[in-house]
Parts: C-alpha cells; sequence; structure tokens
C-alpha cells in the first residue's frame, strides 16, 4: 500500500502520471495508447476511477470539470 500525502509523492513513484490538479491525475497507459483519469483522496488513501479510454478518446473529453460560476 502506498502513503501517498500529496501530488508530488505520486508523481515520484509514477513518472507517467500528469497531475492535473491537487487531487485529479492522468496515467499514461502502453506507451500512451490509453489513459486513465483519477481523483486522489490522499487522507483517506482513495483513488476513484473516473475514466478510462483511449488517447483519441481522452482528447475529446474534459478531464478537468470547472463548473460555471455562480451568478
Amino acid at each position: 500500500m502506498e502513503n501517498w500525502y500529496k501530488a508530488s509523492e505520486l508523481k515520484e513513484k509514477y513518472r507517467n502520471a500528469s497531475i492535473l490538479t491537487s487531487k485529479r491525475v492522468v496515467f499514461n497507459i502502453k506507451g500512451n495508447d490509453y489513459r486513465l483519469l483519477v481523483d486522489v483522496e490522499y487522507k483517506l488513501k482513495l483513488v476513484f476511477i473516473v475514466w478510462i479510454g483511449s488517447h483519441k478518446e481522452y482528447d475529446k473529453i474534459e478531464p478537468v470539470y470547472d463548473p460555471p460560476a455562480e451568478q
């Protein structure tokens, strides 16, 4: 079991990971053919799979949801 407390510690272990936000991480799989998008809850030691698919499909999604500002 890994004991990551922040994104930089995860990045040290998994160099192929891209840190998108403090909790959202994308992993490149099989030479970047596929992507795995996850949310990491560091304090709870949980990883939630948000999305998995091909690189081509990834290019069509919004990997970081930014809700519209309230008016």
